[in-house]
């Protein structure tokens, strides 16, 4: 087993500085967990404690159901990939993967087998010879991942291992995980700034900001039911639109009214809404770009300008302003579209957006949490 459990963790500088707050999370055995959220919110630092390189200021974290609070990282049985790779510029790739296990004095033979293999799973047998100076990024980042792989280590600990890569190397490099988790078969923590890595990669997705656990939950989870707004524009390429408006019940029925448009909350959302004996109240719509779409002439919709269109290859990105300057993006798969269509979307053209009360968010105007989904 290699279960990984974090209880009350805590971490402060020497300034007063507080990087991580109560941090409490059971991770099981051969699952895959992603860390994921903006520049210093304090993945980084909760991965580091985990594996020791920094000191836990309170609290406890446990590998195995034992306490390695006071072990040193070479103790922990755990294997790091780091952002920059941490080679030794001045040893060959199969000298690299093999440092570890001879500082462990095992034996050559063993050490042969265990270095071929992984070189082998991760297409570098060719480069076993080479310096690390003569091999692209995406080449040294799999050496980096083989030298982890060889310590048959019962947690493996990735540190943002891709934002060092090109986007197509990115593309590849997430696929190849997926596969040499399946190989591996153990437990994974992998801290990432990228929101498209947590999503494909992770059974379970934290999202932490400011050292705090926004909301841990699956991929499908976190996309669908945002606890609060920072989850929900956070998740999602382009961010979820925000529309200040009013939420108005009337009996057992809801309306929202976004720029003087009323449209009924019906189906789950109105069900989920009484369930909950939500009022009337100011509230921030969410609805994402891709569940936005172009209203039909004559059609009760949103009426808006085109300020930005972006040809994103599969989609447009339509980024359009209405009467009172709300800048709001929809998002149109180019297939739906006609040649003509797509050349009349200029700059200035008005145009109509509407969405289906099914596909919306309701997020407290002063909380920002999620009416129905918050906690």
């Amino acid at each position: 087993m290699a279960s990984v459990k974090l209880t009350n963790v805590k971490k402060v500088y020497d300034n007063n500085v507080v990087a991580v707050h109560d941090f409490n999370l059971d991770i099981k055995d051969k699952e895959f967990v992603v860390f994921v959220g903006p520049s210093g919110c304090g993945k980084s630092t909760t991965l580091r404690m985990v594996a020791g390189l920094e000191e836990i200021s309170d609290g406890t974290v446990e590998i195995d159901g034992e306490v390695v609070n006071d072990l040193q990282p070479k103790d922990r049985n755990i294997a790091m990939v780091f952002q920059n790779y941490a080679l030794y510029p001045h040893m060959t790739v199969y000298d690299n993967i093999a440092f570890s296990l001879r500082l462990k004095k095992v034996p050559e033979d063993v050490i042969y087998a265990k270095v071929t293999n992984a070189a082998e799973i991760l297409g570098i047998t060719q480069y076993l010879m080479r310096k690390p100076r003569a091999l692209s990024g995406g080449q040294r980042q799999r050496v980096a991942i083989g030298r982890a792989m060889v310590r048959d280590s019962k947690v493996f600990l990735m540190d943002e291992p891709l934002s060092n890569l090109d986007a197509k190397l990115r593309n590849q490099m997430r696929a190849e995980i997926i596969l040499l988790r399946k190989r591996l078969d153990t437990t994974f923590i992998y801290v990432t700034h990228d929101q498209t890595e947590a999503m494909t990669l992770g059974d379970r997705i934290v999202i932490m900001r400011d050292g705090i656990i926004e909301q841990v939950g699956s991929p499908t989870e976190v996309f669908e039911m945002p606890h609060n707004i920072f989850v929900a524009e956070f998740i999602g390429a382009p961010k979820m639109n925000m529309i200040e408006t009013q939420l108005v019940r009337k009996g057992d029925q809801y309306f929202v009214t976004p720029f003087g448009t009323p449209i009924e909350v019906t189906g789950d959302k109105r069900e989920e809404l009484l369930k909950k004996n939500v009022q009337s109240c100011d509230i921030v719509l969410g609805v994402r770009p891709e569940h936005m779409v172009l209203a039909d002439d004559g059609e009760d919709a949103i009426p808006c300008k085109l300020e930005v269109n972006e040809m994103m290859g599969s989609e447009l990105h339509l980024h359009v302003y209405t009467e009172d300057e709300t800048r709001l993006i929809v998002r149109i798969p180019t297939i739906n579209l006609s040649m003509e269509q797509r050349k009349a979307l200029v700059y200035g053209k008005e145009l109509k957006v509407t969405f289906e009360s099914k596909v919306m968010h309701f997020f407290n105007k002063e909380t920002q949490k999620n009416l129905i989904y918050g906690e």
